[in-house]
């Protein structure tokens, strides 16, 4: 958990049985609730003390410039900085007279839970306060999967040993003061006061504020409306300011007698709606959730979760924390993209603002695979906003000189924002990740009307880059230089292994689609010769290998390069990029996050068994996972290469990456690709999960090769796939696969084919996997859990 004995291991929740403002922060992150649409952090409901204070719309953001010392043509000019919107979670309380904060009278217990099945946020406190009155305390608060501009909370105060003057305080805040921002002032500009005041109202007991933006030009709206419960003596006032709109409630209690608010808030944005449409908006959507009521809203919201979990869920027997870890990771990232309906989906979600609330290609590449089989129409909504930001994207390739579209490093609104040209436009790879996030979509779903529209055009732009950025040499060998792949310590290279492999199945699916679909073909001018062309390209695509290691290179040459000193390296010196030059970094042999390992898990059939096994040996020694998205990767391909002991090691890394705080940043918003790599980690490594792949590299088959470590007795998952729901049972000698809905399916098992139904699973025995000597990690960056066993041992 986040390293604190406060947080317990319970296999549907996370509870914290304390308040420790040390970790108040982090706890902010981990109790986030979202659906995509809609972000509130786990703030306490009084709004102090906090570490961070967040409530965020999906795609709200501010420009800032970019100015650089050099200008060089084609760097982008202005940054995107994702923003507080307006925080409609505040609810203050005065017990006669004195402010209920925890930092003052006497805290006698807090306890906050997170439950996972119905969404809801709980939270019991017992305060004394500094007059000596002690009170109890309860909330709860969701986010709403059914209604998405709509949260709401019901807040409840008891005295317990004697009668109480209360007052509620109610609140819609904007432009709340915000902690310090370190670094770029540029940023601590656009978030500091991002919204520009154009109505505040207050009446009875609701609350609307609506605000724009300066720069990016986006209006936002927020109403709240109330229900309160007391005693007769019970009464409320509105008042508002530019700023704040607020409800207060006050009462006289007594012990038995308490005071009850039910609070309904909605949002809404637009860069296009008017003033009076906004707030017609959100009045509109609070009413409806008033109408349906705190009870409705939970029971819509356990009825989501329920079918959620019922294709999603994973079990796993034998790791009580693993358990937890993974519905924790399942939750949150199902939380990041539910309602998200063609918006990008983060690498923060809707946690927090670290990487200024940016999507990466991790979203495709990690989020979008569990996605794909478990709420498949959270990407197709991904994807669709992809598809919408292809006309800046073919802009960008036109300034670039390149022809097709170059979709962007970072973003929120589809324009680039990287200021880094070697981190950012050189990694050209996010084309490729993007086409196979949308293969592997449509693969798994059937959906020909999205292949028709949207996939279409993405695969189409995406090859057409790699035509034009890629060269034949002389020999008749296609050739992509001066790109960056996964890695991050490798920069400017020919010939990244990854890139390439991932262009070549890029650039063959999109000449299948025009096949297909000779109309779009002919729509988008898509003749033989060019799809002859892209066939051409991924036949003769170069795969740099060095033959006397017997291994695949992470890019042409890098091989020759001198190894980074990890002897020397002090474990206070990572991560590396932090206390050492890029200069030095690109030169030398050393891995921030997989690479190679990663292409061996995207394009599987490019290696042989004992290719990948050799390659994985190789690259685990120069591998430091500076990066969050590198455990499950290395997990994936230690369980398929026989390491399982290993591949356990990095579940544990990748599941508990937010709930250990291990990259001690999990303050500034949760790492969504790597709560994925949890799922990835356990059902692509110990599941085996793979496509097998058709005609010109199109999966076709889904194919399982399952294994498991000691440390487990049993793991069950369960795959949704064309319209079916489809069960994996794993355990130590055998697994069973079992049809729990649609039409009979058959998959591979360790490459033999079953068919199975649902009046007929099928029982298969698990062979025992290949036996090879373990690899070796740089001195250092063994993962902990080894680490642990071989300091164990050695004792």
């Amino acid at each position: 958990m986040i390293t604190h004995p406060s947080y317990t291991v319970e296999p549907w929740s996370l509870r914290e049985t304390e308040l420790n403002l040390d970790v108040l922060a982090q706890s902010e992150s981990v109790f986030a609730l979202s659906n995509g649409h809609v972000g509130w952090r786990g703030n306490l409901d009084e709004g102090e003390p906090h570490g961070l204070p967040g409530a965020y719309l999906n795609g709200v953001h501010e420009r800032h410039p970019l100015p650089y010392a050099e200008a060089g043509y084609g760097y982008p000019e202005s940054g995107q900085t994702a923003i507080n919107v307006t925080d409609g979670k505040v609810i203050r309380l005065l017990v006669d007279d004195h402010p209920y904060d925890l930092r003052y009278g006497r805290l006698l217990s807090h306890e906050r839970v997170l439950d996972f099945r119905t969404g809801v946020l709980s939270r019991t406190a017992r305060w004394t306060s500094p007059g000596g009155r002690t009170v109890r305390i309860t909330s709860r608060r969701l986010v709403s999967f059914t209604q998405r501009a709509v949260a709401a909370v019901v807040y409840e105060v008891e005295p317990e040993d004697g009668p109480a003057s209360v007052a509620l305080q109610s609140e819609l805040i904007a432009n709340e003061q915000l902690p310090h921002v370190e670094g770029d002032p540029r940023v601590a500009a656009a978030t500091e006061s991002p919204l520009t005041a154009e109505e505040h109202y207050a009446e009875e007991t609701r609350l609307r504020l609506v605000h724009h933006t300066d720069r990016s030009g986006l209006r936002v709206g927020a109403a709240a409306d109330h229900l309160v419960e007391g005693p007769d003596n019970t009464r409320w006032s509105a008042q508002c300011e530019p700023d704040v709109s607020r409800l207060t409630v006050t009462a006289d209690l007594t012990p038995g007698q308490p005071l009850r608010l039910v609070k309904f808030v909605a949002y809404g944005w637009s860069g296009e709606r008017s003033l009076p449409s906004m707030h017609d908006q959100v009045d509109g959507a609070v009413a409806v959730a008033v109408s349906t009521g705190w009870d409705g809203l939970v029971a819509e919201q356990r009825a989501y979760l329920d079918e959620f979990w019922a294709g999603a869920d994973v079990e796993v027997e034998g790791d009580a924390q693993i358990q937890q870890a993974v519905r924790f990771a399942l939750f949150h990232v199902l939380q990041a993209a539910a309602r998200g309906e063609n918006r990008a989906i983060p690498a923060k979600g809707l946690t927090g603002t670290g990487y200024d609330g940016h999507s990466f290609w991790d979203t495709e590449a990690y989020v979008m695979p569990v996605l794909t089989f478990t709420a498949p129409e959270a990407v197709a909504s991904a994807l669709r906003w992809r598809h919408s930001t292809l006309p800046a994207a073919r802009e960008r390739a036109r300034q670039l000189g390149l022809d097709g579209a170059v979709l962007p490093w970072r973003t929120i609104d589809g324009a680039e924002c990287s200021a880094y040209w070697p981190a950012g436009t050189a990694a050209f790879h996010i084309n490729a990740d993007i086409a196979l996030a949308t293969v592997r979509y449509i693969a798994a779903t059937g959906d020909e009307e999205f292949e028709r529209g949207a996939g279409f055009d993405i695969l189409v732009d995406t090859a057409r880059l790699w035509r034009s950025v890629g060269h034949h040499d002389p020999e008749g060998v296609f050739h992509i230089d001066g790109v960056t792949g996964p890695d991050e310590y490798s920069a400017i290279a020919r010939d990244n292994l990854y890139t390439n492999l991932m262009a070549r199945q890029n650039l063959l699916a999109a000449a299948d689609v025009a096949i297909r679909h000779p109309d779009r073909a002919d729509e988008l001018g898509v003749d033989d010769e060019e799809a002859a062309a892209w066939r051409d390209a991924a036949a003769r695509m170069a795969i740099p290998y060095n033959d006397a290691l017997g291994v695949h290179e992470q890019s042409a040459g890098y091989t020759h390069f001198q190894r980074w000193d990890f002897e020397g390296t002090p474990p206070e010196n990572y991560p590396l990029l932090l206390n050492y030059p890029y200069f030095d970094l690109y030169r030398k042999q050393v891995v921030k996050q997989a690479d190679v390992v990663l292409a061996m898990m995207e394009c599987p059939y490019a290696f042989t068994e004992e290719e990948k096994a050799r390659n994985f040996a190789y690259y685990e020694a120069l591998t430091v996972r500076d990066s969050s998205l590198s455990a499950c990767c290395q997990a994936v391909l230690a369980a398929e290469t026989g390491h399982l002991r290993l591949a356990y090691a990095y579940l544990a890394e990748a599941a508990l990456m937010d709930l250990d705080d291990l990259e001690h940043n999990t303050r500034d918003g949760l790492h969504i690709a790597s709560l994925a790599g949890t799922w990835i980690a356990v059902v692509g490594g110990f599941g085996g999960l793979r496509w097998h792949l058709g005609k010109d590299e199109r999966p076709d088959v889904l194919g399982f090769a399952p294994r498991l470590p000691e440390a487990l007795s049993r793991v069950v998952f369960t795959v949704q796939v064309r319209g079916r729901r489809l069960k994996v049972d794993i355990g130590p000698k055998q697994v069973r696969y079992r049809l729990v809905e649609g039409d009979p399916v058959t998959v591979l098992h360790h490459g033999e084919p079953v068919t199975v139904a649902t009046d007929a699973p099928q029982d298969r025995p698990v062979p025992p996997p290949p036996v090879r000597p373990e690899p070796q990690q740089p001195r250092g960056r063994r993962p902990e859990g080894l680490a642990e066993q071989d300091e164990t041992a050695e004792q």
